[in-house]
């Protein structure tokens, strides 16, 4: 990429001091850019929540500057608030989603992964390389007492893992220069938050036992991993190779278990096989999916930083928000893009754009061949390990208390029991009245009693799941073709209650949004008039945010 000097903008290309030059940092890039990307990552891998004092000490930022950066990311929808404490927003989810989109595996090769799970009853995952690390980009994970916690996204050292060593027989001379640098400088893993710490360092005989296992796996076409990561986890790895290419690892399928189901060497004996029998399938799926067929590109998608600015004032910071929004211009459909594309589809200039781009080379979070850039695994980093495990009751409860603090009504999120009898309630957010609705978390009522009931049955109905009877059916069917569901003291005397549906990304509803209260508060008029466009506002921002978090990660209702 050409390093021609370009001028600043008014927030600035990083200054050419002599610091920044000693630090490596490219004096075009974008010094609020880096410094967001730093408090993103500290929030990573603090598990999504810090204090703003706390993101403070982590970054080394002045508060100022820290509550400018936390400000610009809220109004993002990328963190919010909850006191002095900033957390992770499921919408931030769609950069790890642009670099997963523009991968194309996980859609692909998931479906196989999660049967080759089902079939055995064991964890199954997809890793690719990030460097001398790895990087899972899916989860079959079993639900056990004794589980698994890895998340999408965690990152890996190579060396301790299945996959690690399949990856490494491609490595150069180089590469393996940057992982001895690395294994010397962090010789007790505590740059991966996501494996325990050796609990003493690493010695030649660990490198020596690396490149020993590399060679194996060059040899045998699979490799083990027989507790290196903790006691009792095992895991046995098989590489998914490209089509059009002379064996380049596309990604590695692991099948991931514990001593007391399965030693190492049993895993290679008895699964062995069906694993390389699932890889021969993901290599299938591979060579016979077309590419996706070219769409509209997006263009002017950092048009509404310029609003934010002259809403939010000196609080906003431009240059963070329209670098960020660099990162979603790529897509399935996107996976490479030329700097004139990039600025195309934000609706940058291209100076902007290409210091927006320079600063992501310099971060591992671009890379650039030739004239295009693409997304690196780096960019899981930003976001998506904790996000990756977020529940509908936890997207939804932030959601909740603003709905509450809008209406001055309890709020509650319901699902429908398997039997369809009954519904359970999993998230809830109360008033402050003398005489309010007693309902807590996990309490279940009949389904048909109920406004979310009733909502989730009609939900049912529309999915061919309903057994009811006629003159229900009928009901059902209306309360669907309305979009809410209005029950007046059916359930209990004096007791009103209005609900609205949740949708997941396929459109079926897995959720009810509802209101219950006193009669003698609103009339039934009134509960469609003042209270229903609030719920049905906020309905449509929890499916946004679930949405945006299970187009790559799975999303528990409870």
């Amino acid at each position: 990429m050409p390093a021609k000097p370009m001028p600043e903008s008014p927030e600035g290309a990083a200054p050419p001091t002599d610091e920044s030059s000693k630090r490596g940092v490219p004096e075009e890039a974008v010094t609020p850019l880096i410094r967001g990307i730093a408090v993103l990552r500290e929030l990573t891998e603090a598990g999504g929540t810090l204090s703003l004092s706390g993101l403070e000490r982590a970054t080394g930022l002045a508060r100022s500057t820290v509550d400018r950066i936390t400000a610009t990311l809220a109004r993002m929808g990328y963190v919010r608030f909850d006191g002095r404490d900033v957390h992770l927003s499921p919408r931030l989810m769609e950069l790890g989603n642009a670099y997963m989109s523009a991968l194309r595996l996980p859609a692909l090769l998931a479906p196989h992964a999660d049967a080759l799970a089902d079939e055995l009853d064991e964890s199954v995952s997809l890793a690719v390389a990030d460097l001398d690390g790895i990087r899972f980009i899916h989860q079959a994970t079993r639900r056990r007492a004794m589980s698994l916690s890895f998340r999408i996204g965690d990152l890996l050292p190579a060396e301790r893992t299945a996959p690690g060593p399949l990856f490494a027989t491609e490595w150069t001379a180089t590469d393996w220069q940057r992982w001895r640098h690395r294994r010397a400088a962090d010789p007790r893993d505590l740059s991966f938050t996501a494996v325990p710490p050796r609990r003493y360092g690493a010695d030649a005989r660990d490198d020596e036992t690396f490149a020993r296992r590399t060679h194996e796996a060059s040899a045998n076409g699979w490799s083990l991993d027989d507790q290196l990561i903790e006691p009792g986890l095992v895991a046995i790895s098989v590489p998914v190779r490209a089509p059009g290419t002379d064996g380049t690892i596309a990604c590695v399928a692991s099948v991931v278990s514990h001593t007391s189901r399965h030693t190492a060497h049993h895993l290679r004996t008895t699964l062995l096989s069906r694993l390389r029998s699932a890889v021969r399938a993901m290599e299938q799926e591979l060579q016979n999916t077309p590419p996706p067929e070219p769409g509209p590109p997006p263009s002017d998608l950092a048009r509404w930083t310029g609003a934010s600015k002259q809403q939010l004032g000196r609080e906003f910071i431009e240059s963070l928000a329209r670098g960020l929004t660099v990162l979603t211009a790529f897509g399935e459909d996107r996976p490479e893009l030329t700097l004139t594309e990039v600025a195309r589809a934000t609706g940058l200039a291209r100076a902007t754009a290409r210091r927006a781009l320079i600063t992501y080379e310099h971060l591992g979070l671009v890379a650039a061949t030739g004239r295009t850039f693409t997304l690196t695994p780096r960019v899981l980093s930003l976001g998506f390990p904790p996000l990756s495990r977020t529940t509908l009751p936890e997207i939804a409860q932030p959601h909740l208390a603003d709905l509450t603090s809008r209406i001055h009504e309890s709020t509650s999120l319901a699902v429908l029991s398997d039997s369809g009898e009954e519904i359970q309630y999993t998230a809830r957010v109360a008033t402050a009245r003398v005489m309010s609705v007693h309902i807590t978390v996990g309490a279940r009522r009949p389904s048909y009693a109920t406004a979310p009931g009733r909502v989730l049955l009609a939900g049912a109905l529309l999915a061919g799941q309903s057994t009811h009877p006629a003159t229900h059916r009928e009901a059902l069917a209306s309360i669907h073709s309305q979009g809410y569901a209005l029950v007046d003291e059916e359930l209990e005397e004096g007791l009103r209650s209005l609900a609205v549906p949740i949708r997941d990304r396929s459109g079926r509803v897995v959720a009810a949004l509802d209101t219950a209260m006193h009669a003698s508060r609103h009339t039934p008029q009134e509960c469609v008039t003042d209270l229903l466009p609030a719920l049905k506002l906020t309905a449509t921002r929890i499916e946004s945010d679930l949405h945006t978090a299970a187009r790559f990660a799975r999303v528990p209702l409870t």
